[in-house]
């Protein structure tokens, strides 16, 4: 969107203004021939097609965001605008999970792998946790919680091939444990929980869901804490969004050391804005976001996912062994 307002320059504190030769480079050309590309890998996430329509609405607000003279690339993180888009994709994550009012949404940095330290250090009451391991990203949580935690239980031996979930029935929970941690979907290994695991009432259920994050419903009720990077399903890489219920906010036993930048409890209080945040990112998320919602929720996501899966282990499975897949059927993962 071009404006008939002079050039707005952002003399906050928050982003920088780019020079004019590289802002103007970053233009609509740059980003759609880089989409056009097709990205098989989990790692980056493509933007919704038909039509580019997130795309585009970027690439028309690059140079001046709502026809307001500043390029969203360049606005400060606590003006009255960004604090806007902010509470906007709150509201349409609420809407689109049916959030119940008192947790609180964050967006945050640091990536899933971040997370890996935030949760431990943010949860720390007893020092013990229990961890169900699936696969890659699960294995690498429970290493790193190990040293915030005193002790850190897998509930169920780590296999030498990760191809389905330990049945639930012969998990060894800890009585009382600050919490159990599962990765909702692994993408290195293909294994993805199709149910919420039954929980303790008094044990925290925390959930990775980067990687299914927006293409499923899910009562969120039963959990104290989920985190998914942005990048898998819901827009570019640089934000992690978290959703903690609020008596988690109030943990006077967390590690005292844990880093402002990855303090849930700091970053709710500031509503993300304790520090620069990912602005562009959680601009490119809002708009994701309408678009989940305007294609018809998440009802529709989880129809899309299901119906590209198929796809393709519809031919796996009826190759007559010239292709295989190890997964359980009972546990493959249905978002690729």
């Amino acid at each position: 969107m071009t404006s008939s307002l002079p050039p707005v320059i952002n003399f906050a504190a928050g982003p920088s203004k780019l020079p004019e030769e590289v802002k103007s480079s970053v233009n609509s050309t740059h980003i759609v021939n880089l989409e056009n590309g097709h990205c098989s890998s989990s790692a980056n996430f493509i933007f919704p097609n038909p039509n580019q329509q997130v795309i585009a609405n970027i690439a028309a607000e690059l140079e001046s965001y709502q026809g307001k003279g500043i390029s969203i690339l360049c606005m400060s993180h606590r003006s009255a605008d960004f604090l806007k888009i902010i509470n906007k994709a709150q509201e349409i994550l609420k809407q689109l999970l049916g959030i119940p009012d008192n947790y609180k949404i964050l967006f945050l940095q640091g990536g899933g792998t971040g997370q890996f330290s935030a949760v431990p250090m943010n949860l720390l009451r007893t020092g013990t946790a229990d961890y169900v391991v699936t696969g890659t990203w699960s294995d690498k949580a429970s290493k790193e919680a190990k040293k915030y935690m005193h002790q850190v239980n897998l509930v169920a031996p780590k296999p030498q091939t990760f191809t389905s979930i330990p049945d639930r029935v012969n998990w060894k929970l800890t009585d009382g444990a600050d919490y159990l941690y599962y990765c909702a979907n692994e993408t290195v290994h293909g294994v993805e929980f199709h149910e919420t695991p039954l929980c303790p009432d008094d044990v925290t259920l925390v959930s990775d869901m980067s990687s299914n994050f927006l293409s499923r419903q899910i009562d969120v009720s039963k959990y104290g804490l989920i985190f998914a990077g942005a990048q898998k399903n819901v827009g570019p890489a640089g934000v992690v969004v978290a959703i903690i219920r609020e008596d988690l906010l109030k943990n006077e036993l967390k590690n005292p050391q844990t880093p402002l930048v990855l303090d849930y409890a700091d970053q709710a209080k500031n509503n993300s804005v304790a520090n620069t945040p990912c602005t562009f990112g959680i601009y490119a998320l809002e708009l994701v976001l309408e678009w989940i919602l305007n294609q018809g929720g998440l009802e529709e996501m989880e129809r899309r996912s299901r119906e590209k899966a198929a796809l393709i282990y519809d031919v796996i499975d009826a190759s007559a062994g010239f292709y295989s897949n190890p997964v359980a059927p009972l546990c493959r993962s249905r978002y690729l």
